[in-house]
């Protein structure tokens, strides 16, 4: 098939691998099964002939019930170096009769593998940009099936492990059995505005897709990654209020415990360099009330919505950790058994202990 003078998309990755194993992953039944589909799918069934002529067909399977077919029939193939192939949707984002073209050239680069990528034949530029985030997701899965390090070599979080809101991001990763890497940034740094241009942590990327804002952060992890949901369980009533105690938490709770109180110890700007007490005064009677109604909301339960962790659960709990150190916010807490209970709980997860702040 010749390359179709229409819209195109382009995309190179390097991948940690030799370029016979690259070339291998496209041509496999069984690699194609592990990594041939953006995340949060799984291949339910996949087929490869690989010879020039041969046929590749490729079942994606969503959490929702929803397939999505690509098949194609293989034009070139040039171990390790090329490969052209065409793709077709049996079900999927475009009419079936319209086939495009992929072509993947792969050359050695420091010790690995860069993997360019043409795909053209596309009828317009919404078709093709549709494709652009599809493709990111599918190289990154490609990328934890060959890389030694798995997912640990596409994902990573920006931001310092102190930080609370990075905490919790850290803690649902390994809630869900994601290995990452952590790159400690400092709030408002030039390395950490290439990753927000808002300068707070943390940051989030996975490959070229990238995210800031630790709710939106922890939406993709949930909706991505394998394992426990994040989610509150028992529908839209339990999913809202798990995101009213969320919003709570973000807009209020961490203003005053954190903001108002917390770093009031830890960067103190009073008068001859002690806290300023003027601040944590105020903050603390908002702060004996917001605890009172976070420790009626965990009633006898150990978990703020249900009976299993949620993201709510994981964006309280480390500023809980810091509230344990001070006088004020201690002797608050001895007023809430139910969120001392709690946080018990959840000291004893190996998330809350893999991503123990370090002291000093």
């Amino acid at each position: 098939m010749d390359r179709a003078a229409t819209f195109e998309l382009e995309m190179t990755r390097h991948i940690r691998a030799p370029r016979e194993r690259v070339f291998d992953a496209f041509t496999d039944r069984t690699a194609l099964a592990a990594w041939h589909c953006p995340r949060g799918m799984g291949v339910t069934e996949a087929t490869a002939d690989a010879r020039v002529g041969g046929q590749y067909r490729i079942v994606m399977g969503g959490r929702d019930g929803a397939r999505h077919i690509a098949a194609g029939q293989y034009q070139a193939l040039d171990r390790a170096d090329f490969l052209a192939y065409t793709w077709w949707w049996e079900a999927g984002s475009l009419p079936p009769e319209l086939k495009t073209l992929i072509e993947v050239t792969l050359t050695d680069k420091d010790g690995g593998t860069d993997l360019h990528m043409r795909h053209t034949g596309f009828p317009d530029a919404l078709a093709r940009d549709g494709h652009m985030g599809g493709w990111q997701s599918v190289f990154n899965r490609l990328n934890d099936y060959l890389d030694p390090e798995g997912t640990a070599g596409t994902v990573t979080v920006y931001g310092n492990p102190r930080s609370t809101y990075c905490r919790t991001v850290r803690m649902a990763l390994a809630e869900k059995g994601v290995p990452y890497k952590l790159e400690p940034l400092a709030p408002h740094t030039p390395e950490l505005i290439a990753h927000n241009p808002f300068g707070r942590v943390p940051a989030f990327s996975d490959g070229p897709i990238a995210f800031y804002e630790t709710r939106a952060i922890l939406g993709y992890i949930d909706e991505a990654f394998d394992g426990p949901s994040l989610l509150p369980q028992w529908g839209a009533t339990a999913h809202a209020r798990g995101e009213q105690w969320i919003s709570l938490i973000n807009c209020h709770a961490y203003d005053t415990m954190a903001r108002r109180y917390v770093l009031q110890y830890i960067f103190p700007k009073g008068a001859d360099g002690q806290p300023d007490r003027s601040t944590i005064d105020a903050a603390l009677p908002e702060m004996a009330m917001q605890l009172q109604v976070l420790d009626q909301a965990y009633g006898e339960r150990d978990f703020l919505v249900g009976n299993t962790l949620s993201m709510a659960d994981l964006f309280l709990a480390p500023i809980v950790m810091y509230l344990e150190m001070f006088p004020e916010s201690k002797a608050l807490l001895e007023r809430c058994p139910n969120i001392r209970r709690a946080q018990a709980v959840i000291r004893e997860r190996p998330s809350y202990a893999a991503t123990l702040p370090q002291p000093g």
